[in-house]
């Protein structure tokens, strides 16, 4: 264990957070995501029994975001047709306001096929088992 480090970050996902510089993005993925087939190049750590806000709010206490571009944090957006009901977004965006004094401000969002193509270029997917529709979170790595 290590002092103020949220222990739901698990060791891997720690080194991995660790080994990412500048620009990198990571996808934390709700239990839907195809994150195996969309992650063929990039580290895939489980976290299976979790929920994508717990690890939201763990991540960020040790992640910075990115300063130099207007929406580091990116949501995918909902498809025409489906529920436009997305509570978790609210969620999401009063976590990053604890963490990021730009808030909301940071928050974009990516039509769902081209979030998928972005995701495959991605260094880490994360999987949980978020039950939320549309509970997907795309970061991207700033500096200290």
């Amino acid at each position: 264990m290590l002092k103020n480090i949220p222990p739901i970050l698990s060791p891997e996902l720690l080194k991995v957070l660790c080994e990412m510089g500048h620009s990198d993005r990571l996808v934390i993925a709700d239990g839907n995501f195809p994150a195996e087939s969309m992650g063929r190049n990039a580290i895939v750590i489980r976290c299976d029994g979790h929920g994508v806000p717990e690890l939201l709010d763990a991540i960020l206490t040790v992640f910075p975001l990115d300063t130099y571009v207007e929406k580091p944090v990116q949501l995918m957006e909902v498809m025409p047709g489906d529920p436009a009901e997305t509570p978790i977004w609210d969620t999401y965006k009063e976590i990053i306001a604890k963490h990021d004094e730009r808030g909301a401000d940071t928050v974009g969002t990516i039509e769902r096929f081209a979030f998928y193509e972005e995701a495959k270029q991605v260094y880490c997917i994360i999987a949980t088992s978020e039950k939320a529709i549309y509970a997907n979170v795309m970061l991207q790595k700033g500096v200290i």
